[in-house]
């Protein structure tokens, strides 16, 4: 064993036997020497002596080299290697692969490099740095960031995340400062001016960041760079079409595209982000999504566009400005409450004018059912110039847009969220005669093309005796619950009867009573006749029923194999909930829609082979359904 000492009674027989390096730093005495270490830590090091050990060696190692000129000291000469050739095998535990640092990882002092052999060591090994390493990686952290410029704010910042995991000891290439020196400009400095210091270090190493302040495309566990495709869709023209013959009556005809598109409110994916965990996280910015969004409106250069999920400041700042100067007027009705996003029917003026916009809310105050913040939005269109054309002045387009309630288990409040715009649509799009004109709905109707609700909508009717609330969307493959539909399903103080018509309507509603008496005379019936006609008044309460005709503009079926087609995707789903109805022709009234073509919609797995929706392509988690129409007006 060595005896201690003091480095002041080191004799002069000790000068020879010391190295240069050590020889020339003894004239510069620092305010502060650390500790001596035993003569090991030395070798660890990469020291050798050419001389026999001798007890006048002091047990120590010098402070390290200054990273600075000082002033009166000439530098010197360069030291050992770094590592000993006997210790590559225990140095390799602290390489890292070379890998780009992303500037989110130190908050916002940014600081782009590649690490390299013996430039990054983790704390993990402490044990095998040499001392002043230790104490240096110490001090730097004490300080908040040493080399790596990071600050005690930003170290919060860094969140859980930096509590995990092991604080590299960086060094930066010789700019390092000693704890003396920086200790004085830390109390000669104000925060403001560190801030100015630091952003001026951000925009010197500027050109190293990448464009625009995302991260570079990620490879792939693979290492292959990450090839994103878009999904291939063609256009497909209408099956049952056969031609163009003039329907009786005569009548210009007037060809029109409709888009119904839910683009996905900013503020529903942050909140529900864990539906989209598949998705790289620079893709879900709204910086990222605009853009794409937008390119897909102005590549399908619809007539029409029903938009549902649009985020009201997103709408007034960035939406509705780029859609006016493609040459679209815009109509916007916002979610009741405080939801952020709502529904918006945008139409181009060189096609269509307004004849009328009608926003319909389903929150009815004091409703134990109707309690819920979702819109719809019911415009009147007419055809520019059908005048000219020699068009019935009466004749226009009823267009009509929604996002009915997500919830699976609350099929009750979506019938009568529907209840309420099919008698908005109804009232609007009816003419003095009886006669209606035709209509477009489009929207997000959280149904499945197999649910009851859909049902309704395309055959006009719907008996919900015993059936399960968590059954009417088709969402879920079995019941959830023990809530079943009850007669009627809305309170009769809502004014709409159970054929979707309001109350005032003349003829809406159907008597009950049945005609078993004449005159205040009881017929002559039996007790059966009267039995089955009080189960049929029975059935008819446990029914509804609405007058539209609808039909989608969708098969719903892949040809040829008959696959399900989808029009939304993410963690959790995947499936058709989005529709474009339309009212055809009719040979009573001379007045409907021909459905010209669509463009074609995918199946699961396209979607999946492009890393689903949404994606670098596409930027929400629902595809944009496009239907092109014939109105003989």
């Amino acid at each position: 064993m060595h005896s201690k000492r003091n480095s002041n009674d080191v004799s002069s027989t000790s000068e020879e036997n010391r190295p240069m390096f050590l020889r020339q730093l003894s004239s510069f005495r620092p305010p502060f020497r650390p500790p001596f270490p035993p003569r090991p830590a030395l070798r660890r090091a990469g020291f050798r002596s050419s001389g026999p050990p001798s007890s006048h060696v002091p047990h120590f190692i010098p402070a390290p080299r200054p990273c600075w000129p000082t002033r009166g000291i000439a530098p010197p000469p360069p030291g050992p290697p770094r590592f000993h050739l006997a210790d590559q095998r225990v140095s390799s535990s602290w390489m890292l692969a070379p890998r780009c640092i992303d500037p989110g990882d130190f908050g916002r002092s940014y600081r782009s490099f590649s690490s390299t052999v013996g430039m990054t060591m983790l704390h993990a090994h402490r044990d095998r740095e040499s001392p002043h390493k230790r104490r240096r990686c110490a001090e730097e952290n004490n300080r908040g960031g040493g080399a790596g410029g990071g600050t005690t704010s930003q170290a919060k910042d860094e969140g859980s995340e930096r509590e995990h995991r092991p604080k590299p000891c960086l060094r930066d290439g010789g700019r390092g400062k000693s704890p003396n020196k920086q200790k004085m400009e830390d109390a000669k400095k104000t925060k403001s001016k560190k801030h100015r210091q630091r952003d001026k270090t951000q925009d010197r190493r500027g050109d190293k960041r990448p464009a625009g302040g995302q991260k570079e495309s990620q490879p792939t566990r693979s290492g292959q760079q990450q090839d994103v495709k878009s999904l291939q869709r063609h256009w497909e023209d209408s099956p049952g079409r056969t031609g163009d013959p003039r329907p009786p009556g005569g009548g210009a005809a007037f060809d029109f595209s409709v888009m119904s598109y839910n683009i996905l409110s900013q503020q529903l994916l942050q909140d529900n982000v864990y539906l989209y965990q598949h998705c790289p996280p620079g893709l879900l910015t709204w910086d990222q999504r605009l853009p794409n969004l937008l390119g897909e409106m102005r590549q399908h250069d619809a007539d029409i566009l029903c938009l549902q999920e649009v985020q009201e400041d997103h709408y007034e700042r960035q939406i509705k400005p780029a859609l006016q100067a493609l040459g679209y007027q815009c109509e916007y009705k916002k979610r009741t409450g405080n939801k952020p996003d709502g529904c918006a029917v945008i139409f181009k003026t060189s096609r269509l004018s307004l004849l009328s916009s009608n926003p319909v809310e389903f929150l009815r105050p004091g409703d134990a059912l109707l309690d819920r913040d979702n819109v719809g939005l019911v415009l009147l269109l007419r055809p520019t110039g059908a005048e000219q054309r020699g068009a019935d002045p009466s004749a226009f387009l009823c267009v009509a847009n929604t996002h009915l309630l997500y919830n699976p288990n609350r099929g009750d409040i979506k019938l009568a969220q529907l209840a309420i715009l099919l008698a908005e649509i109804g009232r609007l799009s009816r003419l003095p005669d009886g006669s209606a004109n035709p209509v477009v709905l489009c929207g997000d109707f959280n149904s499945t093309p197999r649910s009851p609700l859909y049902g309704f909508l395309t055959t006009g009717r719907l008996d919900y005796r015993g059936l399960q609330s968590s059954m009417v969307s088709g969402q879920k493959d079995t019941p959830t619950g023990q809530r079943v539909l009850q007669s009627p399903l809305w309170s009769h103080s809502l004014g709409i009867n159970r054929q979707c018509r309001y109350e005032d309507v003349p003829g809406a509603e159907s008597s009950s009573v049945s005609a078993t008496a004449v005159g205040g005379v009881l017929s002559d019936v039996s007790v059966q006749d009267l039995a089955s006609e009080a189960a049929a008044v029975d059935r008819r309460g446990a029914s509804i029923e609405h007058g539209l005709k609808l039909q989608s503009s969708y098969q719903h079926r892949l040809a040829p194999d008959g696959r399900s087609e989808i029009t939304t995707f993410h963690s959790r789903t995947a499936s058709t909930v989005d529709y474009i109805l339309y009212t055809p022709e009719s040979s009573a009234s001379g007045r409907g829609l021909e459905l010209l073509g669509r463009l074609s919609l995918v199946g699961t797995p396209e979607v999946v082979e492009v890393t689903g929706l949404p994606n670098r392509c596409h930027s929400s988690d629902h595809l944009p359904l496009l239907a092109r129409f014939r109105f003989w007006c």
